[in-house]
């Protein structure tokens, strides 16, 4: 039966479209608003049926790689989905919550604090770096994993990853944020400039970004959890990703996409999601354990 084949990759790609569906079925009001997100989530819902039934790892290396990392190519869909969804429970900003809440905490919003500090186009350059590596963290990860053929590490991965995006998503509604460059827009005297990766993440963010979705930073979050299987597995990477995870998550906040407490929250869901993963993906997995268990090739090495 195809529903024996799934990947637990596909059960939460599958959980998430089902349940997103579900709540703009009993919520998203008018629903007629929300037909674009609903044919989109139950097309996504069906899909990884589709590929567990048509798509054969055995039969090729393509096939495999496919099989495994299909969900990368999806990722900016979902994203951009989430765009229709931010104000289905909520009709304003929550900007001002949060704010307020770390001026009481440091004594001054970060993002305030950071433009007088401007300009500083050496820094914010080098931070800009970090934070446009971000988009070749997946596919390099995933290609990475494929090519050393560590296809166990690739399958816990990605799902770490989905995980990681599909828990952040909904917070995107349940608490709708802006982000401190609409927020303090009137507020800011000097401009966050750089020749050349500025104007590159600019360029993404003003082409892909969703207006809303602060809350968390899954950039920060979705790094952190490729970090910590990098750390796991791979140990020289994980060092060399270090450093551009941490300039990643200062470039969040410097860059004014973000708020600290969006990073913080990002880190959180991270750790949490990748630990369930280890824990338990083998649970969700009772094929994979069944091979691993008779194969003698190591699902797992540092490099």
């Amino acid at each position: 039966m195809t529903f024996r084949r799934l990947l637990p990759t596909d059960i939460i790609v599958i959980g998430y479209s089902v349940g997103m569906a579900l709540l703009l079925l009993i919520v998203g009001r008018p629903l007629p608003g929300y037909v674009d997100e609903l044919a989109f989530y139950g097309l996504m819902a069906a899909l990884p049926f589709a590929v567990a039934r048509f798509v054969d790892p055995s039969r090729g290396r393509l096939m495999a790689l496919v099989r495994y990392a299909y969900p990368v190519l999806l990722f900016t869909f979902f994203y951009k989905m989430t765009g229709g969804t931010i104000f289905l429970l909520h009709e304003g900003w929550f900007d001002g919550r949060i704010t307020e809440f770390e001026k009481a905490l440091f004594g001054v919003n970060p993002t305030m604090y950071i433009d007088r500090l401007l300009p500083a186009v050496w820094f914010t350059e080098a931070v800009m770096f970090c934070y446009f590596c971000y988009y070749f963290m997946i596919p390099g990860f995933t290609l990475y994993a494929f090519f050393r053929k560590d296809y166990e590490i690739l399958k816990r991965g990605i799902s770490a990853i989905c995980l990681t995006f599909f828990v952040s998503y909904p917070l995107f509604f349940l608490y709708p944020v802006q982000g401190p460059r609409w927020h303090f827009a009137e507020e800011y005297t000097h401009a966050v400039e750089g020749p050349v990766f500025r104007e590159l993440v600019n360029i993404v963010i003003e082409n892909g970004a969703v207006r809303g979705g602060c809350v968390p930073s899954t950039h920060v979050a979705v790094a952190l959890v490729i970090l910590l299987f990098c750390f796991r597995h791979y140990r020289r990477l994980g060092w060399l990703l270090l450093p551009i995870n941490i300039g990643l998550a200062i470039g969040t906040v410097w860059g004014r996409f973000h708020y600290v407490s969006d990073v913080v929250v990002g880190v959180a869901i991270a750790v949490a999601c990748t630990v369930v993963v280890w824990k338990w993906y083998d649970r969700w997995d009772p094929v994979g354990r069944k091979q691993n268990s008779t194969s003698k090739v190591p699902v797992s090495h540092a490099a």
